[in-house]
C-alpha cells in the first residue's frame, strides 16, 4: 500500500496542469533530478502536501493530537516494575531521546538542493537507498498508519460499548448488550470516515484542535479524580510480592521499557506535518516547526508525567495491566466521571484516526495519479477513503486481538522513533568522524537497536507464558 515516491511514473496531464510552485520551491527545484522535479510539481495534487499554508498553531494542534494516545493510560503500570526512581528516570530519558530524534527529522526535512521530504518513507529512501530504505521503513510506517487506525477502532469500539453500559446503568435503563462489538466498531468507522472527507492534512486543523483538547482533558481527568478520592486498601509500592522468578522480574522490566517507549508516538507524522508549512529563503520551515514542537511537547509532558506519577500513587502495584481506564471502574465503580472519561477518549480517538489515516490516503492517491496522470476527483478521493475504512474495519473484526500484539509489533517498529533518525542524520549530513554529533548519533542509534530487540524478546516471552486468545472474527 505504501508506494515509494520515487517509483511513481506520472503521465503528462492533458486536462489539468499542476499549480505553480511557491518562490522557494521554484528557485531550488532546478537542483533536482527530472523525476524529483516532476514529483515536486505534482505534490500539489496529494493530500499531504496540496496545502502548504499552515502555521505554528495548526502544527501545534497536529503534533499534540498525534502525540497523545491511549498508550499513555498504561504508563503507571510501567512504574510497578521499575519503581519510583527508575521509572521517572527512564521516562525522562525516553522523552529527551525521542525529542532529540524529532529535532533530527525537523532539520532533515529540507535538503540543500531544495527537495522537501514530506514523507517518512521518502527520507528513509534518500538516506539508506531504495532497497534498504523500503526494507527498513515500509512495515513500520504501514503499521503506524493503518495498524494504528485498526487499533483505534478496536479500542474506541470497546470503550463505546462500556460507555453505553454506563449510560444504561448496568441494565436498569436499557439492555447494555443490545449492540454487539462489531456494531460498535461500525459506528466508530462510519463517523471516522465521514470526518475523513477533509481534502488534505492542513484542513484537519479544527479536528486536531478538538483532539488536542479532549486528549489533554482525559489525561488530566483520569488522574485528578482518583487522586481526589481515597486510595484502595492494601496499596503498596515496593517490589511485586507475586513475582518470585528473576526471569519474570527481568522480563517485567523490559516490558516496562516498551510501555514507556510506546507512549511516545507520532514520529511517522512529523515530516508530513512539517510539509504543510510554507518555506522561504529567509524563513525556512524548520524554524516554525521546531517552535511548534517545543510548545506541543511541553503540553504532552505536562499530560503524561503527572498521569504516570499520580496513577501509580493512587493505585500502586494494585493497578491492573489494562491501566487507568481499567483501574478506575474496578476500584471506584461506575458513575458520571467514568462516562466523561470514556467520552473524551472516544472523541480523541476519532481525531487521531484522521491524522494516522492521512498517509494511507496519500499513498492511495500516489498510485492513482501514477496510473491516470491527473489529480483525483472528489468522488474518487471519497471512494478510496471509504475503501480504506472498510479495509481497516474488516481487519479489526478479523483480528480483534491486535492490541494484544502491540508490544511485539510495536517493538519491531520502535526503530522508527529511536533509531532511524540517528542513522539518517549520519547518512545525509555526514558529520565528521569521531565528532560529538557522530558519537551521539551512533551511540543512540545502536542503543535503540538493543532496546528494540529486548522489547521484542520480552513481548515474545510474555506471549509464550500467558498465551494469546486468537479470537478471529469474534470481538469481545
Amino acid at each position: 500500500m505504501l508506494a515509494s515516491c520515487r517509483s511513481v511514473r506520472i503521465q503528462p496531464a492533458t486536462d489539468q496542469e499542476a499549480p505553480p510552485l511557491p518562490q522557494r520551491e521554484s528557485l531550488q527545484i532546478e537542483g533536482l533530478s527530472e523525476a524529483e522535479k516532476q514529483f515536486s510539481k505534482l505534490e500539489a495534487w496529494l493530500p499531504l502536501t496540496e496545502s502548504r499554508n499552515g502555521n505554528i498553531y495548526r502544527t501545534f494542534f497536529h503534533l499534540v493530537n498525534s502525540g497523545i494516545g491511549t498508550q499513555a493510560l498504561v504508563l503507571p503500570v510501567a512504574l510497578t516494575h521499575l519503581g519510583w526512581a527508575w521509572g521517572i528516570i527512564c521516562f525522562l530519558l525516553a522523552f529527551s531521546w525521542q525529542l532529540y530524534t524529532i529535532w533530527l527529522l525537523v532539520h532533515l526535512h529540507e535538503s540543500p538542493s531544495g527537495k522537501r521530504y514530506s514523507r517518512y518513507l521518502q527520507l528513509a529512501v534518500a538516506s539508506f537507498g531504495p532497497k534498504l530504505g523500503k526494507l527498513l521503513a515500509v512495515f513500520p510506517v504501514m503499521y503506524q498508519s493503518g495498524g494504528t487506525c485498526a487499533n483505534l477502532i478496536i479500542n474506541a469500539g470497546g470503550i463505546l460499548k462500556l460507555l453505553f453500559r454506563v449510560i444504561c446503568d448496568e441494565g436498569d435503563r436499557c439492555n447494555p448488550t443490545a449492540v454487539s462489538d462489531v456494531e460498535w466498531y461500525l459506528v466508530f468507522v462510519f463517523i471516522a470516515i465521514v470526518i475523513a472527507q477533509h481534502p488534505n492534512l492542513n484542513s484537519l486543523a479544527l479536528v486536531s484542535l478538538v483532539g488536542t483538547i479532549t486528549a489533554a482533558a482525559y489525561c488530566y481527568v483520569i488522574w485528578i479524580v482518583p487522586v481526589s478520592r481515597s486510595r484502595p486498601s492494601g496499596v503498596f509500592y515496593g517490589a511485586n510480592k507475586g513475582i518470585d522468578s528473576e526471569t519474570t522480574r527481568a522480563m517485567g522490566v523490559l516490558s516496562a521499557f516498551g510501555t514507556i517507549a510506546f507512549a511516545f508516538r507520532g514520529h511517522n507524522l512529523v515530516l508530513e506535518i512539517q510539509g504543510t508549512l510554507p518555506t522561504s529563503l529567509s524563513n525556512p520551515c524548520r524554524k516554525t516547526m521546531w517552535r511548534a514542537v517545543t510548545r506541543s511537547y511541553c503540553l504532552i509532558a505536562s499530560c503524561l508525567i503527572p498521569l504516570a506519577i499520580a496513577g501509580y500513587w493512587a493505585y500502586g502495584n494494585l493497578i491492573p495491566t489494562g491501566g487507568m481506564l481499567t483501574a478506575y471502574p474496578e476500584f471506584h465503580g461506575h458513575g458520571a466521571a467514568l462516562a466523561v472519561m470514556y467520552f473524551l477518549v472516544i472523541i480523541a480517538c476519532l481525531c487521531s484516526f484522521q491524522l494516522y489515516a492521512m498517509p494511507v490516503f496519500d499513498n492511495l492517491e500516489i498510485v492513482a495519479i501514477g496510473k491516470r496522470g491527473k489529480a483525483c476527483e472528489w468522488w474518487l478521493r471519497a471512494g478510496m477513503r471509504c475503501f480504506f475504512g472498510g479495509l481497516v474495519f474488516f481487519g479489526s473484526v478479523a483480528l480483534p486481538f491486535l492490541p494484544k500484539l502491540a508490544a511485539l509489533i510495536g517493538g519491531i517498529g520502535l526503530p522508527l522513533t529511536f533509531v532511524y533518525p540517528c542513522f539518517m542524520w549520519i547518512a545525509i549530513k555526514k558529520p565528521r568522524s569521531l565528532s560529538p554529533m557522530w558519537w551521539l548519533n551512533w551511540v543512540l542509534g545502536c542503543s535503540g537497536v538493543v532496546v528494540s530487540v529486548l522489547v521484542v524478546i520480552s513481548a515474545i516471552w510474555n506471549l509464550a507464558k500467558h498465551g494469546l486468545d486468537a479470537n478471529f472474527f469474534h470481538p469481545r
